[in-house]
C-alpha cells in the first residue's frame, strides 16, 4: 500500500483532474487556464475529448505503488503530478522522474491542452487517460501473471458501454492512449500458454484500431508511434530553458566519448563489453596514445584530458539520480548509445538535454523509431551511427571513428543537438507562455497523434 505522503500525492492530483475536469453530463465546456484559451478557428481539426474512465484504470493504481514486491517502490516518483522529487530543494527545473510516469505526465498536461472539447462527436481525437504501464505491473510482476492476456479487457468493456456513441462512431480509430514502457511489453501472442514476457494489451483484436503512444515502438508500428523518454529536465518559463542551453553550449568537452550504463561485464561478445574493454584500454595504456606536455589527447582547442570515461549505472542507480550522469555528458563531446534489453535508452534524450552528440549502434535505438522528433533524413547532421557488428566482430574502434570527425562538423552537430532541446523535453505544466510558445515534446505528440488519427480515417472512410 502507498504511504501516507504518497496516498495525499494521490489525493492531490485526484483534486486536481476533479476540478479541471467536467462530468460527463455537463453541458459546459472543459475550463482551462485563460491564457490557453483559444478561438474556434485556432482549434481547426485540434479539437480533442478527453474520455472520463472510472479511477480503477488509472487513479486507484497509484494507490498500490509500493506493492509489487519484485519491482521498486514508486511511490516518490508520484509527486509533481509524476515528475518526481526535486533533485534540491533550490531545484526548479530539475526532478527525479521515472520513465514509467509518463502517463502521468501527459494526462496533467492534457488537461491544460487549448483545444479540449465535453462533447465527444466534436473532437477530431479522443484521449483515453489509462495508465496502461502502471496497470500492466500486476501482470508482469504480481499475482496476475497467469492472466496477462486479459490487460485492457475491461477497459474495452467500458468503452463500449459507457457512451457507446463515442467509440462506435469510427470504432476506435479516433481514440489514442499513451503506454509508458515499450511497445513489447504489451505484445504477447494470445495463445501462449504458459504466458511469457508481457501483456497481449497491443495484440488484442479490439484495440487494434487505438493509437497508443509509447516510449519504443516495435518494427511494424501500425497501431503505435515512439514519443521521447521523460528526462528530468522540466523547466517551468522560457528564461530556465534558455539559461540551460546556454550553460550547455559554454560547457568545456574536456573528454571525447562517455557510456553511462550498465552491463558489459560478461564474457559473451557484446557492443557493451567491447565499448567497456575500449575504454579500459585506453584508460591503462595512456603512453601509446598520442598525449601532449599538457596531458590531453590531440591539440590545440580540440584537445580532450581523458579519450573515454563510463558511469556505471549498474541495478538502476543512475535513474532517479540524474547528477552522476548529466555531469559526465556535459563535458563530454559524444555519448554513446549502445542497446540494452531493448533497441532504445532513455540515455539517448539525457544526452540531447546535455549537448552530448549521441552515437548509436542500431538503426532501431532511435532512427527508426522517433521520426517526429529526430528527422530521419538529417540523422548525420546532429549523431553518429556505428554498426555494432563492426565493433564487436571487425574490431571497428570508436574513438578512431570519432577523432576522424572534423572539429567544425563536431560544433556544428552540437548546434543542432541544442537546436533539439525544447523539442525532445516534456516542460513542467502550467509553465509560463513563453515556454509555450516552443513546442515540446508532449506538443509534437498532439500534434502527430492528430495527423496520424486524420490519415487512418479517411482509410477507414474508404
Amino acid at each position: 500500500m502507498a504511504s501516507n505522503k504518497s496516498t495525499l500525492l494521490i489525493l492531490f492530483f485526484s483534486i486536481s483532474i476533479t476540478i479541471q475536469f467536467p462530468t460527463k453530463t455537463s453541458s459546459t465546456s472543459i475550463p482551462t487556464n485563460p491564457d490557453h484559451q483559444q478561438s474556434d478557428s485556432d482549434c481547426t481539426n485540434r479539437w480533442i475529448h478527453i474520455r472520463r474512465l472510472p479511477p480503477v484504470f488509472n487513479l486507484d493504481l497509484l494507490s498500490n505503488c509500493s506493492g509489487y514486491p519484485l519491482f521498486y517502490d514508486f511511490c516518490p516518483y508520484l509527486a509533481n503530478h509524476g515528475l518526481g522529487q526535486k533533485t534540491h530543494n533550490l531545484s526548479h527545473s530539475w526532478y527525479r522522474t521515472d520513465p514509467l510516469m509518463l502517463e502521468l505526465i501527459f494526462h496533467r498536461r492534457m488537461l491544460e491542452y487549448p483545444c479540449l472539447t465535453a462533447d465527444p462527436q466534436a473532437a477530431d481525437a479522443i484521449y483515453v487517460p489509462y495508465y496502461a504501464g502502471i496497470d500492466a505491473l500486476r501482470y508482469l510482476y504480481g499475482p496476475d501473471y497467469n492472466s496477462s492476456s486479459e490487460q485492457g479487457l475491461n477497459l474495452f468493456e467500458f468503452l463500449t458501454t459507457d457512451s457507446p456513441e463515442s467509440w462506435n462512431r469510427k470504432m476506435g480509430h479516433d481514440h489514442f492512449m499513451v503506454l509508458a514502457r515499450p511497445a513489447w511489453d504489451f505484445s504477447q501472442p494470445l495463445g501462449n500458454d504458459p504466458p511469457l514476457w508481457g501483456t497481449s494489451l497491443l495484440e488484442l483484436p479490439q484495440f487494434y484500431n487505438v493509437t497508443a503512444l509509447t516510449v519504443e515502438t516495435r518494427a511494424w508500428p501500425w497501431q503505435e508511434h515512439a514519443v521521447p523518454y521523460p528526462t528530468s529536465f522540466h523547466p517551468p518559463n522560457l528564461s530556465l530553458l534558455e539559461s540551460w542551453v546556454q550553460r550547455v553550449r559554454r560547457s568545456r568537452r574536456t573528454t571525447l566519448m562517455m557510456f553511462a550504463g550498465g552491463g558489459g561485464v560478461g564474457r559473451n561478445p557484446t557492443i557493451r563489453r567491447s565499448i567497456r574493454n575500449e575504454c579500459e584500454n585506453n584508460t591503462m595504456n595512456k603512453n601509446v596514445t598520442n598525449v601532449n606536455n599538457a596531458g590531453m589527447y590531440g591539440s590545440g582547442v580540440g584537445g580532450f584530458s581523458k579519450l573515454c570515461d563510463v558511469v556505471d549505472c549498474s541495478n538502476g542507480i543512475c535513474e532517479h539520480d540524474p547528477i552522476r550522469f548529466m555531469r559526465p555528458m556535459l563535458q563530454a563531446s559524444f555519448c554513446l548509445q549502445p542497446p540494452g534489453d531493448t533497441p532504445t535508452r532513455r540515455s539517448t534524450f539525457d544526452s540531447i538535454v546535455a549537448g552530448c552528440i549521441p552515437v548509436f549502434f542500431e538503426e532501431s535505438s532511435a532512427r527508426a523509431q522517433y521520426r517526429w522528433y529526430l528527422p530521419e533524413d538529417q540523422f548525420g547532421e546532429f549523431s553518429v551511427f556505428i554498426a555494432k557488428e563492426d565493433v564487436v566482430f571487425k574490431k571497428t574502434r570508436i574513438l578512431d571513428v570519432l577523432r576522424s570527425i572534423p572539429r567544425g562538423k563536431v560544433r556544428r552537430m552540437r548546434e543542432r543537438v541544442l537546436e533539439m532541446i525544447p523539442r525532445i523535453m516534456y516542460r513542467k505544466h502550467g509553465s509560463s507562455i513563453g515556454l509555450r510558445a516552443k513546442k515540446d515534446a508532449f506538443d509534437i505528440a498532439i500534434e502527430g497523434v492528430l495527423q496520424k488519427i486524420k490519415s487512418r480515417g479517411q482509410v477507414f472512410a474508404q
